[in-house]
């Protein structure tokens, strides 16, 4: 079962620095979408979301398998 997450939840995933806490989704991705040189693949059954870390600002696009609801 896929997961499913809303702009404005609060998220926790981790990275390849480590585990990474709250941050907020900002905009759910129903289409590829070209970010930091890389395309993500998405679709409407298997959303990208682009989350804002709260503590850095840096914005980070991930599937909704790697997320978890804070």
């Amino acid at each position: 079962m896929t997961k499913e997450f809303k702009v404005g939840h609060d998220v926790t995933w981790n990275s390849e620095a480590g585990h990474v806490s709250g941050g907020i989704i900002i905009k759910m991705h129903r289409t590829d979408v070209a970010y930091e040189d890389y395309a993500h693949h998405a679709s409407k059954d298997k959303p990208q979301y682009e989350i804002k870390s709260i503590r850095t600002a840096h914005i980070a696009m991930h599937n909704s398998s790697v997320l978890e609801k804070t």
